[in-house]
């Protein structure tokens, strides 16, 4: 995918619904991260979703920082669990998701939120270790 994002993809993202938070993380007056924390209220779980780094910025910590920004309003929206999913391939997001405290959720929970989904994403669940 190209980076940054092209506009027919973002600008769809703000019209979502009241309970998606959209954040930025900025090093000065440069954006580097965006991330967004979706509330579910029905499921009462939260999840975080299109966390993204700058690529010029990659290996330097950004996304533990971003994560560790997210899980604020996370841990505050006082919802029982947090999730996000991933593609399987992104295997740098992969570490920085379990360095941060986040662990895949079983195998059979996994297949069943496949369901209906574009990929098979790798699902995983904060523990709060960090």
């Amino acid at each position: 995918m190209e980076f940054p994002f092209p506009s027919e993809l973002t600008g769809s993202w703000r019209r979502a619904a009241s309970d998606v938070q959209s954040y930025l993380l900025f090093d000065g007056d440069r954006p580097v991260g965006y991330g967004e924390v979706w509330v579910d209220d029905d499921e009462d779980e939260v999840e975080l979703a299109r966390i993204i780094v700058d690529p010029a910025v990659r290996g330097r910590g950004i996304g533990s920082a971003l994560i560790q920004a997210l899980l604020g309003p996370a841990r505050d929206a006082g919802r029982s669990e947090i999730f996000l999913r991933v593609r399987p391939e992104n295997a740098a997001a992969i570490r920085t998701y379990l360095r941060c405290g986040f662990a895949d959720v079983p195998q059979a929970s996994m297949d069943e939120w496949n369901v209906g989904q574009p990929i098979a994403y790798r699902w995983m669940r904060y523990g709060g270790s960090n």
